[in-house]
């Protein structure tokens, strides 16, 4: 990358490189008239709360930048976030599935400030109510969450992406403890970059979206923003510490076309969107072949298309705790749904589900503690619904795949 708005100055000599020697590991550079003081944080930690604190005490920073987006700031500072989350929309949008994977990041951050005692992300809070009563201005420099996640889908070879589901399932169901002192050992960035390092020679494509990405990002936002003569200070989590300097040290040519083109999900392949409307061309051949063969064939393949596709769905609304007449309308919805691509069991489930068991204020309050244990996520209401809506149409899904082995088979057994 080419540099813009001056040369950019590595002045880390008088805060040496990722060292600890004042707290959290730190990193000075300058770019143009402007420096960056870095600071990495462990984001279940008192010190790091309180050493971003003491550095806006100071009064040497006219801008802090914190590692959050819009929504995340939102959930943070703003206690009916969740309140306010329309869920009937959420499914709609077909948002349902996004919100789950969401919940499921946050839980473990949340286990882990339940185990020390802390709020998750109390360092960015410190650093919000810090700036506040400083009155200085405070800059949202990281990328919304569900873009991220989108990208992570989008960007990794297809049989990777079930690495990103068992990674959101052992988050949930793991009881690994983990002692504040190896916590504050993560803030070192030693032992954060080598866990990048080996997770990126296992998938580089889930690396870039998940880490690289985003310290492009945020160098992108903050060297597209203020370019006068000061000092901002960067709150970031420390494994972010050493890529988001190397991009600041760099510099861009364009730094605002840079973050549009990260903010944009790139389109699935034209293959996979074209695979539903194949499967439904053929299972409908697949009857008119059976019924031009013989009444007594075609009616027993519809038969097992409603039976293996609806008994399937109904079973993963059953494992999802939902009401009985939404375990009824999974196993009525799916076989029909399966042959409409625009709809999905899922959703039509999990609106009735909300219409039948409305969720309570409680448990919009309460979502995002239930959700750090296994028992939780079927207790509260809203993320019970998540699960319905995930297990009709996974039960769907493979109720249609199995229903159309079982057609071909039939035809050509």
């Amino acid at each position: 990358m080419s540099d813009q708005g001056g040369s950019s100055t590595d002045v880390s000599a008088s805060v040496p490189a990722d060292t600890a020697q004042a707290g959290g590991p730190r990193r000075l550079v300058a770019h143009g008239p402007r420096e960056y003081l870095l600071l990495g944080t462990a984001h279940v930690s008192r010190a790091s709360a309180e050493e971003v604190r003491t550095e806006i005490a100071s009064g040497d920073y006219d801008e802090v930048a914190i590692e959050l987006c819009a929504a995340r700031y939102g959930a943070l500072t703003r206690q009916s976030e969740m309140a306010e989350m329309d869920l009937f929309a959420v499914i709609r949008k077909g948002q349902a599935g996004m919100v789950a994977a969401s919940l499921a990041l946050g839980a473990y951050q949340q286990r882990l400030a339940d185990q020390f005692g802390i709020e998750p992300g109390a360092e960015m809070r410190a650093a919000i109510t810090a700036a506040e009563a400083r009155q200085t201005p405070l800059t949202l420099v990281d990328r919304n969450v569900g873009i991220t996640l989108k990208r992570v889908y989008r960007n990794i070879p297809w049989w990777q992406r079930a690495t990103v589901l068992t990674g959101l399932a052992t988050s949930l169901v793991s009881s690994d403890k983990i002692s504040e002192d190896d916590i504050e050992k993560l803030k070192e960035g030693d032992m954060l970059e080598s866990t990048f390092n080996e997770f990126a020679a296992e998938s580089s494509a889930m690396h870039a979206a998940l880490i690289d990405e985003r310290d492009q990002y945020m160098a992108a936002k903050l060297l597209a923003g203020r370019r006068d003569a000061g000092r901002t200070l960067v709150v970031i989590g420390a494994g972010h510490l050493k890529g988001l300097a190397g991009y600041l040290e760099a510099g861009m040519t364009d730094p605002g076309a840079r973050v549009a083109e990260l903010d944009t999900v790139p389109p699935g392949a034209r293959w996979v969107r074209w695979l539903p409307w194949l499967v439904v061309a053929l299972v409908f051949a697949g009857f008119a072949f059976g019924f031009s063969k013989s009444a007594g064939l075609g009616q027993q393949l519809v038969v097992e298309w409603v039976v293996i596709n609806g008994a399937l769905s109904a079973l993963g609304t059953a494992i999802a705790l939902g009401h009985p007449l939404s375990i009824v309308t999974a196993f009525i919805a799916a076989p029909i749904t399966s042959l409409n691509p625009t709809i999905g069991a899922g959703m039509v489930v999990a609106a009735v589900e909300v219409w039948l068991r409305k969720p309570r204020v409680g448990d919009f309050s309460t979502l995002k503690s239930d959700v750090t244990s296994v028992k939780g996520w079927w207790r509260n209401r809203v993320s019970r619904t998540l699960l319905v809506f995930l297990g009709a149409t996974l039960g769907s899904a493979a109720g249609t795949y199995i229903a159309g082995f079982r057609i071909v088979g039939q035809l050509f057994g």
